[in-house]
This record gives structure tokens, C-alpha cells and sequence, in this order.
């Protein structure tokens, strides 16, 4: 087959919907080889630059003009005789030609509807309108997880039967055993204690870091943060120094996949008190990374953790640290989460990712 991409995430986004349509492109090029994967974009980046010098994967040029991707990219897909259209990030092109194409969408989630919060009034409708009119469009619908599949049918009102689910993986990175040597590098490097707590993702409200920190006031836990700084993060800046923490919190900034995967196998504890996400790809790095997870116990957060992770009322710090010192301070217990975390953690391996996203491409 030929399959077309919205890549506007593959090449310009650096975090989430970024590493979800990279890591998707590089699973399906290398395990089902026999298709032809175009992706469609105005112009390329850096980003994915390994993936394209595949053979079976090609940038295509989305011609120009204003609204060029919402116009023209399904069109020019048509033209390069693509059967199949994938929109990634919960969007499809408006317009169309005659050609016979079939349409994919994937819908990551609705957090817009869910924390309208988070969002200005303008920025909710418009996204409503975008994935409302993408789902009727689609011929198939493919949510990230279970909760993600209820929630687009409570919101967006499309019948259960045209939405299928398929789970997220993640960079083979993190599957990877790291030399002594290269680990005492990257904690030479980023001047890591011997035991922290970790936790990965822009550092904004919906994230929820400021918990975090208020578990360990009065603790000598040293925590990490890695990930994009917004306005919330001198919320938590403030916290720290009203507390006396500057020297236990740090915050790590341009961090390559493979030091990140790295510092994963440093930490001896995974915290994510997420309000919400639609799947939370941390959460599997961490598993396939061997680093025992501490998380929300509501939500989509035991799809990604599994039974074996550790689930906390995130609102309340004092149940974090107890987790927390429950896993500091019992090496064996931490064995036996990260032994049965990397079991549960092999139905996001990417031959079972792969093997699902053919079966569907082949049923259209």
C-alpha cells in the first residue's frame, strides 16, 4: 500500500504528538517494509532525519498556499496515488478530488473538553469544530486508549464501532541496556545524585509537579525535572525556595533521547502525578527503562502502568511519599515492580504495534 501522513508533528514537534508520529513511521517502516509510507508537510526538519533516509519513506511537499495543509495535502496525497490518508494529531485535510482514498484518524484525546481549563474559550471551540468534523470524515478512528475511545464517544458522539484502539510504544532507546561506563558518564555529565526521583514532561499545571514537590518538603529525596519550562514552572520554583529545596530539585534542559533513556536507568524512582493524558508515553519509557512508576490512580494511567505500578491520590502529597519511600527503601520491592513492569510492558513492544496498525490499513 501507499500511505499518506500529516507530518507536520513528525517534523516540527519536539515532545508528544512529535515522538508519537516519528516512533509510529520508524515501526511501521522497518516491520512492514512492503508499504510505501509519503509524508506530507510544507517543509522538512532535523527531525525524523534517520527515518527518511529509509528507503520505503519519502517527504513529500505540500503545495503552497494559504491553510496549504488544511487545503491542498489531501489533495496532493491523491495526486502521488496514495490509497490511504493517516491524520495523526486529531485532524484531516478539508477538501478533497474524486480519487478514492481512504481516511485514518488518530485521536490522542480531549483533554480540551475534559480540563477546559487549560484552554482559552476560543482554543476549545475551534479544536472542537477540527475534531468533530475529522471524525465524521474518517472511515476509521483509532483512540490511543480505552478511556480516549469513551471519551470521544461521549463527546464527539461517533458510534463505538468506527473507533478502534490501538496503544502507543516508544523509541527503542529505552529498551536498550546501557554500559556502567556510558551511565557514569551521563551522571558525571548532568551531576545526578546515586538515588533521585525522576519525572519527564513539560513542567505545566496539567502535569500537576507542584504535588511533587510538596512530597518531599521535610525529605532529603533529590528529584529531577526534565522537560519544557512554561509560566507554571515559577509556581514551582517559588515552592521550592519558600521550603528550602533549591538543592534538592533540579531541572535538566536539552537532554538527548538517548541520555534521557539513560537517566531513566539512573533514577530509582519514575513519579507522574499527572492530572490527566491520553495514553502518557513516560510512563512505558520508564517501564521498558526498568525504573519502578508511581502515578495517578484515576484515569488512563493504569492502561500504561499496569497492575504493578503504584497509584496515588496525586491532590495529596503525603500518599506520593509514602509511595515514594516505600520503593526508596526497599531494594527488593523495587526489583519485583520493575521485573513485572517490564513483562506487562511488552504489549507496547513495536512487532505487536506494528502487526495491528497493517491488520487496520489492510481492512480499508
Amino acid at each position: 500500500m501507499k500511505i499518506g501522513f500529516d507530518a507536520k508533528r513528525f517534523f516540527h514537534n519536539t515532545s508528544g504528538l512529535g515522538n508519537y508520529s516519528r516512533d509510529l513511521i520508524r515501526i511501521l517502516a522497518h516491520l512492514v517494509p512492503q508499504n510505501q509510507y509519503l509524508l506530507f508537510d510544507k517543509k522538512e526538519s532535523e527531525r525524523g532525519s534517520d527515518i527518511l533516509t529509509l528507503e520505503n519513506v519519502a517527504f513529500r511537499q505540500t503545495s503552497k498556499g494559504l491553510l496549504a495543509r488544511q487545503l491542498n495535502q489531501g489533495q496532493d496525497a491523491q495526486s502521488e496515488g496514495c490509497e490511504i490518508f493517516h491524520g495523526l494529531s486529531g485532524e484531516l485535510p478539508l477538501k478533497w478530488n474524486e480519487s478514492p482514498i481512504k481516511k485514518v484518524l488518530t485521536i490522542h484525546d480531549l483533554i480540551f473538553e475534559i480540563y477546559p481549563k487549560y484552554y482559552s474559550f476560543l482554543d476549545r471551540k475551534i479544536h472542537l469544530w477540527k475534531f468533530k468534523k475529522a471524525a465524521n470524515e474518517a472511515d476509521i478512528i483509532v483512540a490511543i486508549s480505552e478511556q480516549t475511545k469513551q471519551d470521544i464517544i461521549r463527546f464527539l458522539k461517533i458510534p463505538s464501532q468506527k473507533i478502534k484502539v490501538i496503544y502507543q510504544g516508544c523509541s527503542n532507546v529505552y529498551k536498550q541496556e546501557y554500559s556502567e561506563e556510558r551511565k557514569n558518564s551521563v551522571r558525571e555529565k548532568y551531576d545526578l545524585p546515586e538515588k533521585f526521583i525522576l519525572n519527564v514532561g513539560t513542567i505545566e499545571e496539567r502535569k500537576n509537579g507542584l504535588s511533587l514537590v510538596n512530597a518531599i518538603i521535610d525529605t532529603d529525596f533529590p528529584l529531577v525535572f526534565i522537560g519544557r519550562d512554561t509560566d507554571y514552572t515559577l509556581k514551582i520554583k517559588s515552592c521550592i525556595s519558600a521550603n528550602g529545596l533549591d538543592m534538592q530539585v533540579s531541572f535538566l534542559k536539552g537532554v538527548s533521547n538517548e541520555d534521557l533513556a539513560i537517566i531513566y536507568q539512573l533514577s530509582t524512582v519514575f513519579a507522574y502525578p499527572s492530572v490527566y493524558e491520553g495514553f502518557g508515553i513516560p510512563i512505558i519509557e520508564a517501564l521498558f527503562s526498568g525504573t519502578p512508576v508511581i502515578t495517578n490512580k484515576d484515569g488512563v494511567f493504569n492502561e500504561a502502568g499496569g497492575p504493578d505500578s503504584m497509584y496515588v491520590n496525586i491532590e495529596d502529597p503525603l500518599e506520593i511519599r509514602q509511595k515514594i519511600e516505600l520503593l526508596w527503601n526497599d531494594a527488593k520491592l523495587r526489583q519485583e515492580v520493575v521485573t513485572k513492569g517490564k513483562l506487562f510492558a511488552q504489549k507496547f513492544k513495536d512487532e505487536e504495534i506494528a502487526k495491528q496498525w497493517q491488520e487496520l490499513y489492510l481492512s480499508l
